[in-house]
């Protein structure tokens, strides 16, 4: 009697691993390295075209939120029959980078951290999840109070001797390049923190020479696009305040692990003359 013969089972597929995100005691060759920058390279460009893609198909709204800022009656023109489709365009893409920083950010920190070791991690992820914070309220900051008084001086310095007008390409340059500057610039207490995180100076001694930090503020607040006094000033108010409030943290839990606070040299000479 002739058995049945079974049919052979079908060949499973082998599962790919997934791979995971690295880890300090890794030990990645070169090609490991660059194939993950290569695969967060891709993830923030797609995400970048995304935001793009997505501005231009709202085009109509973002026009309206960069024009806010302009005193009334200023519309921006175009001298050119393909410069509104190519300032839309521009406009567009400006406004992808500033939506994607965050983003983009984040993946920087990702591929990075994983070089430091664990207990140097635990010190500098507070501060660069800080960073997307710290930037959106400076954009924010810029686009509420810098941007009106800065344009309501400059288009209004002179007005009577000049007909004024406002070229779109070169408005909205001025306007994204502002709201990025002053988002960076909004990074002092990151800075002023992981400086004194990582020892390498003192809170004491950032307060001793905050002249010289006064000084910086200035010149980078003057750097912004708008080069104008106006802007300057309302930049270098929150940055002043900002770097203070960075000093008051840093005292507080801003020293390296097991460092105390400092002595205050005052109270320490008293206290050897009362000995």
């Amino acid at each position: 009697m002739a058995t049945a013969t079974k049919p052979p089972k079908p060949e499973k597929t082998p599962k790919v691993p997934k791979r995971k995100a690295a880890e300090f005691d890794d030990r990645m060759t070169l090609v490991e390295h660059l194939d993950e920058l290569r695969s967060r390279i891709v993830f923030s460009g797609i995400f970048l075209v995304l935001a793009v893609v997505g501005c231009f198909m709202f085009e109509d709204t973002v026009l309206d939120i960069a024009n806010n800022p302009l005193p009334e009656g200023f519309v921006p023109i175009t001298l050119s029959p393909q410069e509104p489709f190519f300032t839309t365009v521009k406009l567009s893409f400006y406004g992808g980078i500033l939506i994607s920083l965050p983003i983009l950010l984040y993946q920087a920190y990702s591929f990075i951290l994983p070089a430091f070791a664990p207990g140097e991690r635990k010190l500098i992820l507070p501060f660069l999840l800080s960073v997307p914070v710290l930037f959106i309220g400076g954009a924010t900051f810029a686009y509420f109070i810098v941007m009106p008084a800065a344009l309501d001086f400059l288009l209004g310095f002179n007005a009577d001797s000049f007909q004024i007008e406002l070229r779109g390409s070169e408005y909205y340059g001025f306007f994204i390049l502002t709201l990025i500057a002053v988002g960076f610039l909004f990074q002092i207490p990151v800075a002023v923190l992981a400086v004194c995180r990582l020892g390498i100076t003192t809170p004491e001694t950032l307060a001793a020479n905050r002249r010289y930090a006064l000084l910086i503020i200035a010149v980078a607040a003057m750097l912004l696009p708008g080069t104008d006094p106006v802007t300057m000033l309302l930049a270098m108010a929150p940055l002043y305040v900002l770097f203070e409030f960075s000093l008051l943290m840093a005292k507080s839990f801003g020293r390296p692990p097991g460092e105390g606070p400092a002595e205050d040299p005052d109270e320490t000479a008293e206290q050897r003359a009362d000995e």
